[in-house]
């Protein structure tokens, strides 16, 4: 396999020192470092039937991992962990089965749930069989304790041992009232992955939240789909963090059913948009049993560097997923390989362009420029949790992280996206750059989905990193706004997680190669200045920056 890839990388790489030549102007010299069929043929090869999706801990890691190792030792990277490329995440890989259907013993009578259909289930515990045993449910509201919004609703109920039911997304979703929390923008506090920290953090035996489209931003069957089978966590034998013994998530007809036998009704739901909202018992029984099989393994992060010429321990990072799915659910045609083709093998082919771009500069950047490729994205950023927590390189010296994960595939755009607008002084850095493409930022489509806390930059800024992620919008060059949305709204309907994310022979990527000039542009100033980019006032992760403070600008 491995010569069949340098074969692949030789041709790749020869096609496109030929192809791309310096420019006179630092502008010019920007967008003339990429080329197309250097990038669809990453992609092409990342996305193809025989990478299997690219699960971790599958046949497909090991092809992907060697391809992107590969192709950074054949542009002259330099290794970036010591003498390798490779950091190792231990990880387990747990495989939950339930029963068919979650029992309800209610006054009104009981009633079953069905799995998939009506629920899906995962734990983090390597217990051989977990089970709700007639425990009680408990529904409270978003599930959500933010001393700095005087929010609390676990207040004045114990929920230990018992189930909880919360609603996606923040409070304040959806009531056009951007005095509570930030309205229709989501905080973390409206993440799943947050939901059931609270919830374990509060003692609960189990949560599950109660899935809606327009809150979760996304259709049940991206949730059947991630939590049909296996799910992958980082190794946490020796964490004493708390943990629920089982977690997941219910449709929204299941959670009607549970509110009509409860006695409640919308209303409920309505209250739950108020500081003064009180956790509820619904006076219900769920029984379930889950079967467990843990199995532990290490997956692989993949880095590499360029060393600064005048400030090699200062970095700036960049960073990509090159995981996907793997083999799972059968779509309507019959095709059960999710291949990413958008997400994400346009972000990491993407990586590996621009780190060719940093390595055909004449002159070396000042500062060391990091490409890390992580793994296990789709299970919970679990590739750049661990680069977070066991960093190759100190944190307060890294300047920033610049994420991709999807590229634009299609046509131009003259808008700019920032996710999470406002965070830092990055987002500067894009309109400055923007400007001189002729386009303007935009505020993003839906900040109510979240999409600053799902994805590998989010890792990043956890531990105070300034990170961004942005990409192009839907302002189409010459077709407008509306035809634009078409296509992003066709993609989260109808690929997005499923089969149907393949390479398409269709796609231009002249948007995606436009968005890539401008990260590229934003890491060159980066690498070749002295200046440290800041969060802004406001952010919640100003305060762990400061506290660990990088040098002075």
């Amino acid at each position: 396999m491995r010569k069949l890839f340098f074969y692949f990388l030789a041709a790749i790489i020869t096609m496109s020192y030929t192809a791309c030549k310096q420019g006179s102007s630092s502008s010019e010299q920007d967008s003339a470092v990429f080329n197309k069929d250097s990038l669809t043929q990453h992609i092409k090869i990342l996305a193809s039937d025989s990478f299997e999706g690219r699960k971790p801990f599958s046949a497909g890691e090991v092809k992907a991992v060697d391809y992107i190792e590969t192709t950074f030792k054949r542009l002259g990277l330099e290794p970036g962990n010591g003498n390798s490329y490779i950091q190792d995440v231990p990880m387990v890989e747990i495989t939950p089965t339930s029963d068919p259907v979650m029992k309800v013993q209610s006054a009104k009578g009981n009633f079953d749930l069905q799995r998939t259909t009506d629920f899906v289930v995962s734990t983090e515990n390597t217990d051989s069989v977990i089970s709700l045993k007639n425990d009680e449910l408990i529904f409270a509201g978003y599930g959500v304790v933010a001393p700095e919004y005087k929010w609390n609703d676990y207040a004045g109920i114990d929920v230990k041992g018992k189930v909880v039911l919360v609603l996606v997304n923040d409070p304040g979703f959806g009531t056009d009232d951007s005095t509570i929390f930030k309205g229709n923008t989501m905080t973390y506090y409206g993440r799943w992955t947050y939901k059931y920290e609270e919830a374990a953090r509060q003692g609960a035996k189990a949560c599950f939240i109660i899935h809606n489209i327009k809150a979760a931003s996304y259709p049940f069957s991206v949730v059947q789909n991630s939590w049909g089978s296996s799910n992958l966590y980082l190794d946490k034998k020796d964490n004493k963090e708390p943990h629920l013994a089982l977690q997941g998530w219910v449709s929204a007809d299941a959670a009607k059913k549970l509110f009509a036998a409860a006695g409640k009704d919308t209303s409920l739901i309505v209250s739950a948009n108020k500081n003064n909202f009180k956790a509820v018992s619904f006076n219900e029984k769920l029984s379930l049993n889950v079967k467990v099989k843990a199995k532990y393994n290490l997956s692989h992060n993949v880095i590499a560097k360029i060393t600064g010429s005048k400030r090699p321990d200062e970095y700036v990072l960049y960073t990509a997923h090159w995981d996907h799915l793997g083999i799972g659910k059968p779509d309507e045609k019959g095709d059960s390989i999710y291949n990413g083709a958008i997400d994400n093998a346009s972000g990491s082919a993407a990586l590996l362009e621009i780190a060719r771009a940093f390595k055909n500069l004449k002159e070396k950047p000042e500062r060391t420029v990091l490409f890390l490729s992580v793994t296990a994205e789709e299970q919970g950023l679990l590739g750049s949790a661990y680069y977070a927590t066991h960093p190759i390189y100190l944190l307060n010296k890294t300047v920033a992280n610049i994420n991709m994960d999807g590229i634009n595939p299609m046509e131009k755009t003259n808008d700019v996206i920032i996710t999470g607008s406002g965070q830092n002084d990055l987002e500067d850095y894009v309109a400055d750059v923007a400007k001189t493409q002729g386009r303007y930022l935009a505020p993003e489509a839906h900040p109510e989905a979240g999409h600053y806390y799902r994805s590998d930059h989010f890792s990043l800024a956890k531990v105070g990193v300034p990170a961004l992620d942005c990409s192009g919008g839907i302002d189409v060059v010459g077709k407008g706004k509306e035809y634009g949305k078409k296509q992003e709204d066709d993609y989260t309907a109808n690929r997005y997680h499923r089969p149907a994310d393949q390479f398409d022979g269709k796609w231009t990527f002249e948007g995606g190669m436009q968005d890539m000039q401008i990260l590229f542009s934003v890491g060159k100033k980066l690498a070749n200045e002295t200046k440290w980019p800041q969060w802004k006032a406001g952010s919640e992760f100003k305060a762990i920056r400061d506290k660990n403070k990088p040098l002075a600008d």
